[in-house]
């Protein structure tokens, strides 16, 4: 059930078709590129239907769009066929074009790349006013995520206006680790972005970003969309698994501005990439900052600018960013070398854009390198740091290598039997060796960004008595207090932060190790308890080593 145009039905671009572009019948090739539509459309195959969501997808080649496409419904509800001139969330694809903004302050002297936050926002917690702007968009600024302590211990679906979620920072009295010494993906840095753009123009984000960069581009159909429970026309509804199966409406709940608020259209998004090739916005000097690779103070590169990655697929240089969340992913890929410009959004949870994505790649990219063979022996166990408290899981989930490094994700194996995440999470620098036997590992060393960390086999010795840490607990640093008590099927760990409640069943792995089990595996949890029992630190996948102290039986009751 394809939408949209064929791809002969092309849009103006300003930018000239390369001389060297030829057609032959349906197959179109420049600079290494073939655009076969047959062999395109069978990427699709698994939505190309009419009673489920899907995908919209459009692949242009030297800023002339070749390839326009719906697969899918628009919304379960109707009878409409998706297509790229629909709206849906980009989610994260938002963070680069929000730090463009800030740039064009810099551009003007209202702003500095290298400005201690507090410099514009003087009202938050000395931790957070120390960070730098640069560290803010390059996801090095070490700051605690207060949309993950919103999510891990408030929950889905509750309305946070982004005020709330800001004046957080006022209080947050920790971090994740030092300033630039590490990366560490997070939302919140892109919320205090935000902040700082409205505080210096005076206007709401919506207000700048329409003005500033749609209007010029000509996205006339993009917009800063914060919530998802409202009514926008021209947009396709996300769809969420549902627990059950099938799909359901839910949502995050709190505002996504800078961080992941943009809404936009196939059509627009490849306008806007084909602007950065030849942008009427900003300066050479801003769009070499970026897409400039910061550097953390190990030496060891981040291959992340300013929300831009680069990367490489099969000796193809590519410039993206990913998106997800509930409903939806989005995926902007950019191939310079052979100008291609990708872009696929989705508005179902369960189908990821950087699939597609790469398999797009394979199918319209010549004189790729061949495929490493992968080594096919799955490794199994769970690991811990003494000296970090991290915790990894590595485990087989249908025939796939997954790692649970404080988050659920699918691993590819090098020849060498190296470990390195693929497809959504590409972004991640991660990489694990095993040493001892293959399957069975004794143990493994984590590479998180050039940062080594060694971690252990947890002992497969009995585990102790859940009984033991039950009880009330508190991290004063992010105002969250926790309860594990028993419910009917276990322990459930329950938690109360300033934006709300949740709880989330408790899964033992090892002595002292604990995972927390929620609807959406992105979300969980890893808790390491020490010897005594009296505290633990909890991490996430954007939240370190948080610290969890017993209280006393007094104070519980003072509650």
């Amino acid at each position: 059930m394809a939408g949209g145009a064929p791809p002969t039905a092309l849009f103006l671009s300003t930018r000239p078709r390369y001389s060297g572009m030829k057609t032959r019948g349906d197959k179109l090739a420049v600079r290494g590129v073939r655009i076969d539509e047959a062999a395109l459309d069978a990427i699709f195959d698994d939505v190309d239907q009419a009673h489920e969501p899907g995908v919209a997808v459009g692949i242009s080649v030297a800023g002339v769009p070749v390839y326009r496409k719906g697969f899918g419904l628009a919304n379960m509800e109707l009878p409409v066929a998706l297509g790229p001139s629909m709206r849906m969330r980009v989610y994260s694809v938002s963070k680069h074009i929000t730090c463009l903004c800030y740039l064009l302050l810099c551009e003007e002297g209202r702003a500095g790349l290298d400005d201690p936050v507090g410099v514009h926002l003087p009202e938050l917690h000395p931790s957070a006013r120390r960070a730098t702007m640069r560290q803010l968009m390059g996801n090095t600024s070490g700051l605690r995520d207060v949309h993950d302590v919103n999510w891990v211990f408030s929950g889905f679906g509750r309305h946070v206006e982004s005020e709330a979620l800001l004046a957080a920072y006022r209080d947050i009295a920790d971090t994740n680790f030092p300033a630039g010494t590490a990366w560490a993906y997070n939302n919140g840095g892109f919320l205090l972005l935000t902040a700082v753009i409205e505080r210096l123009e005076q206007s709401s984000l919506e207000i700048v970003l329409r003005r500033r960069i749609f209007g010029p581009v000509g996205m006339a159909d993009t917009m800063l969309r914060r919530f998802d429970n409202d009514f926008v026309p021209n947009s396709a509804t996300m769809h969420m698994v549902a627990p059950g199966g099938g799909f359901d409406r839910s949502y995050l709940g709190a505002a996504m501005a800078g961080e992941g608020g943009i809404v936009s259209t196939v059509d627009d998004m490849l306008r806007w990439m084909a602007h950065m090739d030849a942008p009427v916005i900003g300066s050479p000097e801003t769009w070499e900052a970026l897409r400039r690779p910061a550097t953390l103070a190990n030496g060891q590169s981040t291959h992340y600018g300013l929300a831009l990655a680069t990367g490489d697929h099969r000796g193809a240089a590519t410039l993206f960013h990913s998106g997800g969340g509930f409903g939806a992913h989005s995926q902007m890929l950019k191939v310079p070398d052979a100008g291609l410009d990708l872009v696929v959004l989705t508005n179902r949870y369960d189908k990821v854009a950087a699939d597609y994505g790469n398999r797009i790649l394979d199918c319209c990219l010549t004189g790729l390198t061949a495929a490493p063979p992968r080594s096919k022996s799955a490794v199994e166990g769970v690991f811990y740091s003494k000296s970090t408290g991290r915790v990894v899981q590595l485990f087989l989930r249908e025939d796939a290598q997954m790692a649970w490094i404080d988050n659920d994700m699918v691993m590819e194996s090098d020849e060498d039997g190296t470990l390195r995440p693929s497809g959504k999470f590409m972004l991640i620098r991660q990489t694990i060796r095993t040493f001892g036997p293959r399957e069975r590992p004794s143990a493994i060393e984590l590479d998180d960004f050039g940062n080594v960390d060694h971690l252990d086999r947890a002992a497969d010795e009995p585990r102790a008595d859940p009984g033991s840490i039950i009880g009330v607990y508190e991290a004063s640093s992010v105002g969250v207090t926790a309860v594990i008590a028993r419910g009917d099927t276990g322990l459930v760990f329950a938690t109360r932060s300033r934006f709300g409640k949740t709880e989330a069943q408790l899964e033992p792995l090892a002595r002292g190790l604990w995972r927390t089990r929620l609807r959406w595996p992105w979300m969980g949890a890893g808790i390491a308890f020490d010897e005594d029992g009296g505290s633990f630190r909890l991490s996430t996948a954007r939240t370190r080593s948080l610290r969890f102290v017993r209280l006393p039986d007094a104070a519980v009751r003072r509650q």
